[in-house]
């Protein structure tokens, strides 16, 4: 996929990172990650992330991630884009994109180097490195410790012509308002937040219309209808579900660090789409909140 078509596909619709599935040992599961892929590509998401963050990208290693892309590209051709992720080290980040790349992948989502602080300059070479070891479109991940300024993107996107978009995690509408302002049509928008329904109106304002969704992973029905309904300037829907539903959901997710990728693991399972359970760092809900998201999931698919 050319990077102007990357672009355009990432300017409308609703994208989602599906979960990535593992087997009891903790190992992955491509049955199960490609008859997940089946079910949720008819539901009319615009492309998905493999090995996303919702896809535990920060536990995979070098030898099983190609093969998670593989799957996944295969699964979906002629179904839905496919968009990888890539991160960590500069060197690595460029072995995950350059696989992705040869896999059949339509672009890679860069997602933050780790642990170390870094300069403006610093974060300007490592996306430009990885830039220029592919051809297909990069969109850069702005989140945790990779926080890009609006003249530092304005600098990378000047010289790499297949970077083409910007996802924001941080939350900070000042500093998106001036990315946006800055940017312009340059690039393509995405919000980036966890749960990031509850965000979408307001990033619709500034400019940035389109979101990821993470519970499309096991409610993509409902997730549709949201998006829909954001879309469309429906603040009554968007309020009953973000008042039945997501603000219920952000309380069990919040109890406890890294629950925002263990609470949509929970959610595929009592959806009937079992992908095991998460690699450590992360660890699973306990029985009594599987049990509370599952009330919540009852009750929405009922409405």
């Amino acid at each position: 996929m050319e990077p102007q078509i990357l672009k355009d596909v990432m300017s409308s619709g609703l994208l989602s990172f599906p979960v990535t599935d593992f087997d009891k040992d903790l190992n992955f599961n491509p049955k199960g990650y490609a008859e997940r892929l089946e079910w949720l590509a008819p539901f009319g998401a615009s492309a998905l992330f493999a090995a996303g963050g919702t896809g535990e990208f920060f536990s995979l290693d070098s030898k099983e991630y190609p093969s998670i892309i593989k799957t996944a590209v295969d699964t979906c051709k002629g179904k839905v884009p496919i968009i990888a992720g890539a991160g960590g080290t500069t060197r690595f980040a460029i072995e995950c994109a350059q696989a992705a790349e040869k896999a059949g992948a339509h672009g890679i989502l860069l997602l933050p180097h780790y642990l170390t602080e870094a300069s403006q300059e610093g974060l300007a070479a490592h996306v430009e490195a990885v830039c220029k070891s592919v051809k297909f479109g990069v969109i850069i991940y702005n989140r945790g410790i990779s926080k890009f300024k609006p003249e530092t993107v304005a600098r990378l996107a000047e010289r790499n012509p297949n970077l083409v978009g910007f996802k924001d995690g941080v939350g900070d509408i000042e500093a998106m308002s001036a990315m946006y302002l800055t940017l312009g049509d340059r690039l393509a928008y995405l919000g980036g937040l966890p749960t990031a329904e509850v965000y979408a109106a307001a990033y619709k304002a500034l400019g940035t219309p389109v979101y990821s969704s993470a519970v499309f992973n096991f409610i993509p029905a409902t997730a549709i209808r949201f998006y829909e309904a954001v879309r469309d300037d429906d603040t009554a829907t968007q309020h009953q579900l973000l008042k039945e539903f997501f603000l219920p959901y952000l309380a069990i997710r919040n109890r406890k660090e890294g629950y925002a990728v263990s609470i949509v693991k929970a959610g595929a399972k009592i959806a009937g789409h079992d992908a095991g359970p998460v690699r450590p760092p992360l660890s699973d809900l306990t029985g009594e909140e599987v049990e509370l998201l599952a009330e919540l999931v009852r009750k929405v698919e009922k409405a």
